[in-house]
């Protein structure tokens, strides 16, 4: 029998965390499982809990930003990444192929299918998913201040930013490419999507030792339907707006400081950064059916 560590973040998503526990009384096998179950009060407690956790296994319970805590405080170890998804967008989970059914997902920790996953970092600050500068960062730092969560609420800030955002001047730089010119956004992926099925990286592997850096250049009002369209049936790519990069390391520079995130979690920053990949830098557990596709 094996010791497993559940990190809950109970306010995650907005939502209320007792289907989840029922799930893991009711679904995980207690042949495999002697569970612990932990619940965060403040941010940091998720990355403490599981650097502390004695368990080989240790579970985000929560959205994208518990489950870049999580995985933090596993990073140099040897312990294992499982996630029962919550949040309101959850895009490393989706990734992964793990149902927000939380009955699904405790299954996917009976299966006991793990793997190692490619980790990034942007200045110092470790991602999981992605990260990004412009629009999507500028979202990102109002949906944290906000009072409300989920799908709705996000694009409702969305809209608004949009409207206000001004579009910037950046220079990106690999091994191999350069370019410079204005852009609404630039995003830094290492899953292929933001949450909620928005594949801004339909490209991206978890594996593959690269980040997928995506420019989207200005467009008007009238093409969001259509650049909303594309982004939600893993077509972002097909848009004459976007711009796709591949790297180990990435240099990217702005003309004015402003907001940036990792993994949703945003900050202000300033107008340089430096990006890598730190290949199968963490172990995760994931669906037998993606075993070969992430």
């Amino acid at each position: 029998m094996t010791d497993v560590r559940f990190v809950v973040n109970p306010i995650s998503g907005g939502k209320d965390k007792s289907r989840v526990i029922a799930a893991i009384e009711r679904c995980l096998d207690p042949v495999l499982y002697r569970p612990e179950i932990l619940f965060t009060q403040k941010a940091g407690d998720a990355t403490r809990m599981a650097r502390e956790a004695a368990s080989p296994l240790v579970v985000a319970v929560g959205g994208d930003g518990t489950v870049s805590e999580v995985a933090r405080g596993l990073l140099g170890s040897d312990k294992t990444l499982g996630v029962i998804p919550c949040g309101s967008g959850d895009g490393l989970a989706l990734h992964l192929g793990v149902s927000r059914n939380p009955d699904k997902a405790v299954q996917v920790l009976n299966e006991g299918f793990r793997t190692r996953m490619d980790v990034a970092r942007m200045n110092g600050n470790y991602f999981f998913c992605t990260a990004g500068l412009g629009l999507d960062a500028s979202v990102s730092l109002d949906f944290a201040s906000s009072e409300s969560r989920g799908l709705a609420n996000y694009i409702t800030l969305a809209w608004r930013d949009w409207q206000r955002h001004p579009e910037d001047q950046y220079t990106i730089q690999t091994e191999n490419e350069s370019w410079s010119g204005p852009a609404v956004f630039v995003t830094v992926a290492n899953a292929n999507q933001w949450g909620n099925r928005a594949r801004i990286a339909p490209m991206a592997s978890l594996q593959d030792g690269l980040l997928d850096v995506i420019v989207v250049r200005p467009f008007s009002t009238m093409e969001i339907p259509d650049l909303a369209t594309r982004l939600m049936t893993g077509r972002a790519q097909s848009s004459r707006r976007y711009l796709h990069f591949s790297a180990s390391r990435v240099h990217i520079t702005r003309t004015r400081p402003g907001a940036a995130h990792c993994d949703g979690d945003p900050f202000e920053a300033g107008t340089e950064f430096e990006l890598e990949v730190l290949p199968a830098a963490l172990k995760v557990m994931l669906p037998r059916s993606r075993m070969e596709k992430i």
